[in-house]
């Protein structure tokens, strides 16, 4: 019976990561069109690893894969000690994925998608991108980069990711100046990056929100132990009566940030299906993991 559900477990642990992974893989295609469809040919240079190597490349013609991949290299070993090596993994994965795709599609883009149109290839270019990152970090990947800074920052901050990449990549568009000589080539990449911070928080419905769970399950005792366990967040047992039953009941509080909520879904699912569970935001939750008191 115990090896009957570790193999349940195991199984659906399989698909939910093939699910996850597929996922990423979408965001990362769509970041890399973003990139080579609209912004490489009108030699815009936005932020992030991608837009030091557009810098290098632009500069000295050393290939963007060779820059990007070396760059990443050495990030990439900050998130194996901060972030531990699946969360890495999962990242190496990406810097593969994205330096393949860009190496791939660039040379079908010579020409941007809407040509003589600098101004709208920046805007959807950046909610491309926008997108892209938003749906790679709503399930724990990273395109690596200044999104391992990002997530960081966001880690030990109460500063959004879409924030985040937003300190980052404005120093690194303004170091550009020293290839174009052009303040537009600036203009134009402080408002890619802008659209993309914004998407990034609207696709991750706000970074910074935090959710209340309240879990009425028979098998409180699990899914409790899970959320500490799994999802590294505390909860609390109360003792309830369901007034139409008249039978005494558990349930389960939990307070997480709002890109966690999926994790806890995930848990209760896989413990008990048939879990009663509801969802509240709340306008801000203070104390340890969360926000301090001011």
């Amino acid at each position: 019976m115990e090896k009957n559900k570790k193999i349940k477990i195991n199984r659906a642990f399989i698909i939910q990561e093939i699910q996850d992974q597929s996922i990423i893989i979408f965001g990362l295609i769509l970041y890399s069109l973003g990139w080579t469809g609209f912004l490489l040919p009108n030699g815009i240079t936005t932020g992030g690893v991608t837009g030091i190597a557009a810098i290098v490349y632009f500069g000295s013609k050393i290939p963007v894969g060779i820059t990007y991949f070396c760059i990443n290299g050495i990030l990439l070993l900050f998130s194996i000690k901060i972030f531990g090596f699946k969360f890495s993994f999962r990242t190496i994965l990406s810097v593969l994925i994205i330096g393949s795709l860009l190496s791939l599609l660039q040379p079908y883009f010579k020409e941007p998608l809407v040509k003589g149109e600098p101004f709208m290839s920046c805007i959807l270019g950046g909610v491309l991108c926008g997108m892209g990152l938003g749906l790679v970090f709503n399930f724990k990947g990273s395109t690596g980069g200044t999104d391992i800074i990002a997530l960081i920052i966001n880690k030990y901050r109460n500063i959004s990711i879409g924030k985040g990449l937003l300190i980052c990549d404005v120093i690194i568009i303004s170091s550009s100046y020293i290839v174009f000589q052009s303040i537009e080539k600036i203009v134009y990449g402080l408002v890619v990056m802008g659209v993309v911070s914004y998407t990034v928080d609207m696709v991750m419905s706000g970074a910074r929100q935090s959710v209340q769970f309240f879990i009425f399950s028979e098998k409180y005792a699990e899914i409790a132990d899970a959320i500490i366990k799994q999802a590294h967040r505390g909860c609390t047992v109360l003792d309830g009566t369901g007034w139409y039953s008249h039978k005494p009941v558990k349930v389960v509080i939990a307070m997480v940030k709002k890109t966690e909520s999926v994790a806890i879904f995930r848990i209760v699912k896989n413990i008990d299906p048939h879990a009663f569970i509801s969802q509240s935001s709340v306008i801000g939750i203070y104390g340890e993991g969360f926000q301090p008191m001011k």
